[in-house]
């Protein structure tokens, strides 16, 4: 997530700006600040994974392209490119990955990967203005509106709800639990939030401008403190207790907020970016077990 306190410390000063001169801009600004789309692959990208499909996804439609289709001219800014990564098993659980503010589809391969190497087929898209995707900067709305048309096409790939997981990464988590809140209980296995924060008024609170009372003029809000006592689903929280961007306490308050069955699993010394992939095992054995209860009609316990 690239909303750290220098960021944070912006957001304020262009909302006092607005107190006093208008707030015209401050909308667009707030975008610029908290989303850091790129076009370009990751330094670290050595080529798409081995047996991954390519495809566009219509977020208007639903409707779905190989990647090697043309898109009708003037339609690209509503298209999402996405990557289909099939599990060993045909009837792999699936889950839908959602990346965070930073890089691309490029940049989160490693992670995608990890999944899959455990069993999971995974579905990974980029927002509206990252990657191939189509259009320029993302808003809050535009991800969640991308992160429903991908759930609507993942229930079609994986049909059988026992095995479909909702996964979000730092600003991802943020997009994940608000699609998890509007899941209906018998349609997911349940929701893995990673490294992910309350609010974004919240991050700016926590900032050495948090003083400031500019809460009220934050329009991309990303509400999680408001939206977790609304997901239904088995919850599974990961944060690392070095993170310098979120602070770990911010999954500890979603945790505290959400209904069981929940649990939450701190990394000692892992950062913002490598919190699960610090300690991999835990973590991957908490979310089969989210699918094996799930089918067993069986709920977690509440556990730290």
């Amino acid at each position: 997530m690239r909303l750290n306190r220098h960021v944070a410390a912006a957001v304020a000063t262009l909302a006092v700006a607005a107190v006093l001169g208008g707030c015209a801009a401050l909308d667009l600004k707030e975008r610029e600040w908290i989303f850091n789309p790129v076009k370009e692959d990751w330094r670290g990208y050595s080529g798409l994974p081995a047996g991954t499909q390519e495809f566009w996804l219509d977020v208007a439609s639903g409707k779905s392209v190989a990647a090697q289709e043309t898109i009708p001219a003037g339609e690209h800014a509503q298209w999402i490119h996405a990557w289909w990564m099939p599990g060993a098993d045909a009837d792999a659980p699936a889950m839908l990955y959602l990346h965070g503010a930073r890089w691309n589809l490029t940049g989160s391969s490693w992670r995608t990967q990890k999944w899959r190497d455990i069993g999971f087929s995974v579905l990974a898209i980029d927002y509206r203005g990252f990657g191939k995707s189509g259009g320029d900067l993302p808003s809050e709305q535009q991800a969640y509106e991308d992160a429903g048309a991908a759930w609507k096409w993942l229930k079609q790939a994986q049909p059988d709800p026992h095995k479909r997981l909702i996964y979000g990464h730092s600003l991802g988590g943020a997009v994940a639990i608000d699609l998890a809140a509007k899941v209906k209980p018998d349609e997911a296995a349940g929701l893995i939030a990673e490294s992910t924060f309350t609010s974004i008024p919240d991050m700016i609170k926590a900032s050495k401008w948090g003083f400031l009372p500019v809460g009220f003029l934050v329009t991309q809000r990303f509400d999680s403190e408001d939206k977790i006592a609304r997901v239904k689903l088995p919850k599974l929280f990961i944060h690392g207790t070095a993170d310098r961007i979120v602070p770990t306490r911010m999954s500890e308050e979603l945790f505290n907020l959400a209904s069981a069955p929940k649990r939450l699993i701190e990394v000692p010394g892992a950062g913002h970016s490598n919190s699960s992939m610090s300690d991999f095992e835990p973590v991957g054995a908490a979310a089969l077990e989210m699918v094996r209860a799930h089918a067993a009609a069986a709920p977690l316990h509440a556990a730290r």
